[in-house]
């Protein structure tokens, strides 16, 4: 313990083994030990008591849209970054849409890295696209570090990243598979979407009705079947409907490598009690009816759905029209992710431990990054949120760091208020303060 620079001691520190009394060592932003809570400080490091304060491995957040550059007016890199130290998020894997150019070749790539260098205050990843015309530039992209591949099988809503046909997608798949990649998938079947009541107005029952259940099942469907003719890595991105989860735990039990997400926004969130023409709590696929909430939930409780992301989606509060068939659809979850989670969970009767293993062991595994991110362990890096699980806050869209303060969360009661977060080892925001930007930029590992 000679080297050590910093030593974070707890009540209460959440580690693969369970949670318990520790004193967690670090030096050159690496976690070295995991210790007794009553372990001796090294000369010259630096002691911080947390007292009962939680310490959790930072949460790694697999699917944000930060949009920058081409529309950084509806978000940005410094902005986006801020909400996710704010939130206790210490890694973020950005989408290849909604920004222009679109992730989708090894120049574009770069651009992106180039404007996000200077402006990440938490670690940042990268997706890549796939697209119609784009197969020759899926290999490329792998080999210059993006974590996956990204499609959508109905209209993205964006003209710069069209969606793919079967046929589509089962070249790029293929192209995949030959170098064992991940394509994640937007998963709405553009058939069941354009079969289905398009009313428009300010109705949510309207809004629901025209994204059905069954769009996303037949699009899952098609994607196993998909992934079990290539032997290809999948993962379904933000499910909705619960109607699917029988049909992945038996493509599991087939052997299919397929996983998958959902979003705070359908475990907190209920159909029931959206406000007619209150578009800020539009995405898609829909927020449902508690019934398959509490499914979705359950599925969670038994593996079935593998972990939770926010998909935060911003644009600008112009946008976000009272008319659910116009407003632009995404909801902006990043600082808020945890909070929502945890007030659900802690409910339900589940654990922090569970959230930790849904919001930071899983999306690192997902994104191959579990030999340095998601765990309290030796070897691992020095990223943390300090969590104080039982106090509570009322949301205030004027509090909140991304760029357009608007919310689907405005006004609830949350439990949960994040003290600090940490990045390697450095405290990169406390009480509302925040540093320099000390964020890196990731690539794939393996």
């Amino acid at each position: 313990m000679s080297d050590a620079e910093l030593v974070l001691r707890s009540t209460r520190v959440i580690t693969p083994e369970g949670t318990r009394p520790a004193t967690v060592t670090v030096a050159g932003g690496t976690i070295t030990a995991v210790g007794p809570h009553d372990a001796p400080v090294a000369s010259g490091a630096r002691l911080e008591d947390l007292g009962d304060d939680v310490l959790l491995p930072g949460l790694v957040d697999t699917h944000v849209h930060v949009n920058d550059p081409g529309r950084t007016e509806w978000e940005g890199f410094w902005t986006a970054t801020r909400a996710a130290a704010a939130g206790g998020i210490t890694t973020i894997v950005d989408m290849p849409l909604n920004s222009l150019p679109p992730t989708t070749t090894v120049g574009h790539l770069r651009v992106k890295q180039e404007t996000a260098a200077d402006k990440a205050h938490v670690d940042v990843g990268f997706w890549g696209g796939a697209l119609p015309g784009n197969v020759k530039d899926l290999r490329p992209l792998h080999e210059a570090g993006v974590f996956g591949f990204k499609a959508f099988l109905s209209p993205s809503g964006v003209e710069e990243f069209p969606h793919l046909d079967q046929e589509q997608l089962a070249r790029s798949l293929a192209e995949i598979a030959a170098f064992d990649g991940l394509l994640i998938v937007h998963a709405e079947d553009p058939h069941h979407l354009a079969a289905a009541p398009q009313q428009g107005g300010p109705r949510y029952a309207d809004f629901l009705a025209s994204r059905p259940r069954d769009a996303e099942d037949t699009a899952i469907a098609h994607l196993v079947a998909q992934a079990k003719r290539f032997g290809a890595r999948v993962h379904i991105l933000h499910l909705s409907s619960a109607d699917a989860l029988p049909l992945i735990a038996e493509a599991r039990a087939e052997g299919v490598r397929v996983t998958v997400e959902t979003c705070p926004h359908y475990l907190t969130l209920t159909a029931e009690e959206v406000p007619d023409g209150a578009s800020e709590f539009k995405c898609c696929p829909p927020i449902r009816e508690a019934a398959n909430q509490d499914l979705l939930w359950r599925a969670l409780a038994d593996g079935t759905i593998d972990c939770v992301v926010t998909d935060h989606s911003p644009s600008t509060a112009d946008l976000k029209t009272d008319d659910f068939a116009t407003a632009w659809g995404g909801i902006s979850g990043l600082q808020l992710s945890l909070s929502a989670v945890w007030t659900e969970a802690r409910r339900r009767g589940h654990t922090l431990e569970d959230v930790v293993r849904w919001m930071s062991e899983r999306t690192a595994r997902l994104a191959g990054l579990d030999d340095r991110k998601g765990a309290i362990a030796p070897g691992r890096d020095a990223d943390f949120a300090v969590l104080a699980p039982d106090e509570t806050f009322t949301v205030d869209p004027a509090a909140l760091q991304h760029r357009n303060r608007v919310t689907a969360y405005a006004g609830r009661t949350l439990y949960g208020v994040v003290r600090s977060t940490w990045l390697r080892g450095r405290r990169i925001v406390a009480d509302g303060e925040f540093t320099a930007p000390q964020g890196r930029l990731l690539t794939r590992i393996r």
